[in-house]
């Protein structure tokens, strides 16, 4: 999605009409992650995905060649436009995004900045905790069920076609089982003898990737999430 040096500079000249420019100015001034250079730089990647519109759809990812082949393509967009990953709500999807709300998601792929203290440092942490786990929770209840996650692993062990269907379904189940077996030992949740653990909560999804490091497993090449992330 590069441009050439003519287009980058016919493209400034356009950023400049009033729209574009407040459209740029806005999105700086109510962020703190982004500096005025990868401001432009995102802005310019917005309208080309745009097609210069205002806004963006889901079908104008359709043509992201990043997003072509990864197997969990469709969980990627839908987070774009998930209210809760906007700040807009706790469930639903929104039907377009404006730069604004492209901005909010693709902080949450930017590495984890020098300057903050441990207290803003673990917020931060937090907050790219949380935008993974809304990945996997669907249906937006709070709970990561052993259906929810064992469909996200099919989906990523399904990009191989030479994989047979049953051996999928079969190791996607052993992964996800052992997933919410160790979220259980971690949890807090006070659950009666026999009464069995009915889904990870945040709180414990948080404690099961202690010791992972996001900014090597979070990765974005504008639109590329690295999608082994979500087999830990």
């Amino acid at each position: 999605m590069g441009v050439s040096h003519s287009s980058q500079e016919a493209w400034e000249r356009e950023s400049r009409s009033d729209f574009w420019w407040t459209q740029m100015q806005e999105g700086y001034q109510n962020q703190s992650v982004f500096n005025w250079d990868q401001i432009k730089q995102l802005h310019q990647r917005f309208r080309l995905l745009s097609g210069d519109q205002p806004t963006i759809r889901p079908e104008n990812f359709d043509n992201v060649l990043d997003l072509e082949f990864n197997p969990i393509r469709s969980r990627i967009v839908r987070a774009f436009f998930d209210n809760r990953n906007l700040g807009k709500g706790t469930s639903g999807l929104a039907e377009e995004i404006t730069f604004e709300d492209f901005l909010t998601i693709i902080a949450y792929f930017k590495p984890l900045r020098s300057h903050l203290n441990k207290e803003e440092a673990e917020l931060y942490r937090r907050e790219k905790m949380r935008f993974l786990f809304h990945l996997y929770d669907e249906d937006g209840d709070g709970l990561i069920t052993l259906q929810e996650y064992r469909r996200v692993v099919e989906d990523l062990l399904s990009a191989n076609p030479q994989v047979e269907r049953v051996w999928v379904r079969s190791v996607a189940n052993s992964i996800a089982c052992r997933a919410l077996n160790e979220a259980a030992r971690a949890s807090d949740q006070p659950l009666e003898e026999g009464q069995p653990y009915q889904g990870i909560t945040f709180e414990d999804f948080v404690k099961t990737w202690q010791g992972i490091d996001l900014e090597v497993k979070m990765q974005v090449s504008f639109l590329n999430l690295e999608a082994l992330a979500l087999c830990q």
